[in-house]
């Protein structure tokens, strides 16, 4: 028995063979985009799971605390190479940049007529000290050090005579204080923005060997 034509309410009449077709082309277009719509969320869904899953996974935490450098195996390297007595401050432990004590960022031989043995500070704050002993160097080897600038005065520290600069940080490189001293042939020079607190500390731990190294050099 052959299936009577679908009447269509809003036409009042059964549809033709046409309509009828379209109206299942515009079914399965529907179906086909709910289709592609759940795939898109069903792929969106997995995508943040992954992420999610790589995101507990991979450990997690503070970056590793920066290390202070050691300077005395470079002190003895230098001491090796020029042939001499190099001064190592005996400064606080040094705890890193986190720590109240003394973080020791660099200590090398810098090249140069003289060349200079040197290590960078950063005394537990935002400033900056530099230790540098000039091999070979006097008074105006420091000034040139300190762009031109002459000593100020003198300040005595555990028996030793040290000149004073007040040295203008616009003019070199923000270092603002600084401290030298004759230790035999070599100069020694305490400069950076520390306060003359700071610098004075340091003068008193290096004081014995700077008498100890115009001893020998005597």
């Amino acid at each position: 028995m052959a299936r009577e034509p679908r009447i269509v309410a809003e036409l009042g009449r059964p549809e033709t063979p046409e309509e009828t077709a379209a109206r299942k082309a515009a079914n399965s277009k529907a179906y086909r985009e709910s289709q592609s719509f759940r795939s898109l969320i069903i792929a969106l869904l997995a995508t943040v799971v992954v992420v999610a899953v790589i995101f507990l996974a991979v450990p997690r935490g503070g970056p590793a605390a920066e290390q202070s450098v050691d300077p005395k195996p470079a002190a003895e390297l230098a001491a090796e190479s020029y042939d001499r007595t190099v001064i190592v401050p005996d400064v606080p432990e040094p705890t890193g940049r986190e720590g109240n004590g003394w973080f020791v960022n660099a200590a090398k031989v810098v090249p140069g007529s003289p060349a200079a043995w040197e290590i960078l500070y950063v005394p537990g704050d935002d400033s900056f000290l530099r230790f540098v002993q000039g091999f070979d160097a006097d008074e105006t080897w420091a000034s040139q050090q300190l762009g031109g600038t002459a000593p100020s005065g003198e300040v005595v520290v555990d028996g030793v005579e040290w000149q004073e600069y007040e040295v203008d940080p616009r003019t070199n490189a923000n270092v603002t204080y600084a401290l030298g001293t004759q230790a035999g042939s070599d100069h020694i020079l305490l400069y950076g923005t520390s306060s003359a607190e700071k610098t004075a500390e340091v003068a008193e731990m290096i004081a014995p060997q700077v008498r100890a190294l115009t001893e020998e050099q005597g």
